[in-house]
């Protein structure tokens, strides 16, 4: 394969990147209808994930969960090379910071003596 070839690759797989996990246009050549099932099928699995991981967002969030979640994962892709935990630790954050979330109570470094 030459480097042109490869560049023009490397360019379809990120578009097609882009309409799986961020609302991108689809790529030529790829039907939009399967895109957007595939799409929203992966979305699920990622919210899902999340919120096995982090029940307690999920359920301080309840009925917000879902919007909101989709949301964030539109606006911020995962990352090749990022685990699950590190995503709902950085969604947590995300909703947090809006005010979506009440911050997490801070642990104490020390403990009284009994």
């Amino acid at each position: 394969m030459t480097e042109p070839q490869r560049e023009r690759l490397a360019a379809a797989q990120a578009g097609l990147l882009r309409a799986l996990l961020a609302d991108g246009t689809p790529p030529a050549g790829f039907d939009p209808e399967r895109l957007r099932v595939e799409a929203r099928s992966l979305l699920n699995k990622r919210r899902g994930v999340v919120a096995a991981l982090r029940p307690d967002v999920a359920a301080e969030l309840a009925d917000r969960f879902r919007p909101l979640f989709d949301e964030y994962a539109r606006a911020h892709p995962r990352r090749d090379g990022t685990r699950f935990r590190e995503d709902a630790a950085a969604f947590a954050e995300w909703a947090t910071a809006r005010g979506e979330l009440t911050p997490p109570r801070r642990r104490r470094w020390w403990r009284r003596g009994t």
